[in-house]
């Protein structure tokens, strides 16, 4: 069980910050992890000397990568700013800890060409023939079939979080305006306007699911259904974009609703979207985090340059 100083401090990040139930069990196993080395359960065992025996312990021993290290060194950070706040600790011990220097990771994304195949490889299954077959038959494979596109689909073309999908109620859709209304980290509402193919998608798939389902849908209705009736849950989710890019060509990698966040980001900024629309369209709270995409861009443009100028593929020789 975990500490008080935890527990007080995983109350705090979910009813004043309001993180979510992910990032609180990150924080608490960070936490609980901490602690338990420490031997003690107090802010007693807070100082920069613990911290950075803990640092070395964790790099030295466990073999932890420097990302690792260095999330966990923010997690002790949080809690050391909240116990200061609390008159607790007078200072953050943690600032004097100098921290492990990583390579910057650029996002994934899959190729245009990719994304392409997949949506005219599935285009069968959000067309008024097929949705009519299935309001005839009920079936669930056909049913899934569907709502796997579509998933797929609304993370493609929104950039939405999977949390974010998941949360998607009926009174989410603004039919009459073509926005989704998202409510993100940090508490935070945004709308994102819905591309005509994906509001057309949306159209066929909630005349689908009303044949299939039978329920009477409210405001506070899922937006996307098992075909149990139920909500979308994590796992259903990343097993769908498992499932539905397994097969495509080019997509040799993660395959993951994060990668097509990165991937739809990367195409508008290749497109020449200012990089503060993207930050509004992500939902991102500051646009450092909208920024690594501009590293993104640079690397395909590396590659396309080295694939095709002609003194590239000369090795910088002009030849004749």
């Amino acid at each position: 069980m975990s500490n008080p100083v935890t527990e007080d401090f995983i109350s705090y990040i979910a009813g004043i910050r309001r993180y979510s139930p992910r990032t609180r069990s990150i924080y608490r196993n960070a936490l609980d992890r901490f602690f338990a080395w420490a031997g003690e359960d107090s802010a007693s065992c807070l100082g920069n000397r613990t911290l950075r025996a803990y640092e070395v312990y964790m790099m030295d021993e466990l073999k932890e990568s420097a990302r690792t290290v260095n999330l966990h060194l923010s997690i002790l950070s949080s809690l050391c700013r909240h116990l200061m706040k609390e008159g607790i600790l007078q200072s953050n011990p943690v600032r004097l800890v100098p921290r492990p220097k990583s390579g910057r990771r650029l996002p994934q994304f899959y190729r245009e060409e990719s994304m392409l195949e997949y949506f005219k490889g599935t285009d069968y299954y959000v067309s008024e023939e097929f949705v009519d077959i299935l309001s005839q038959t009920a079936d669930k494979d056909s049913y899934c079939k569907i709502l796997k596109r579509l998933v797929v689909s609304l993370l493609y073309n929104t950039g939405i979080r999977r949390s974010e999908l998941i949360s998607l109620n009926r009174s989410s859709l603004d039919r009459q305006r073509r926005v989704l209304k998202v409510h993100g980290k940090g508490d935070k509402d945004r709308e994102i306007p819905i591309v005509p193919s994906l509001f057309e998608e949306l159209s066929l798939y909630l005349i689908a699911v009303s044949s299939f389902i039978s329920c009477t849908p409210s405001p506070d209705t899922p937006l996307l259904l098992t075909p149990k009736g139920g909500r979308l849950y994590p796992v259903y989710v990343d097993r769908i974009i498992k499932e539905e890019l397994g097969g495509i060509s080019g997509i040799t990698g993660r395959k993951s609703p994060h990668v097509l966040r990165h991937t739809i980001a990367s195409e508008l900024l290749g497109g020449g979207t200012d990089l503060n629309s993207i930050k509004e369209f992500l939902g991102h709270s500051s646009l450092a985090a909208t920024q690594v995409y501009t590293h993104s861009t640079i690397e395909r443009l590396q590659s396309v340059y080295n694939n095709a100028h002609p003194r590239a593929k000369n090795g910088g020789n002009n030849g004749d």
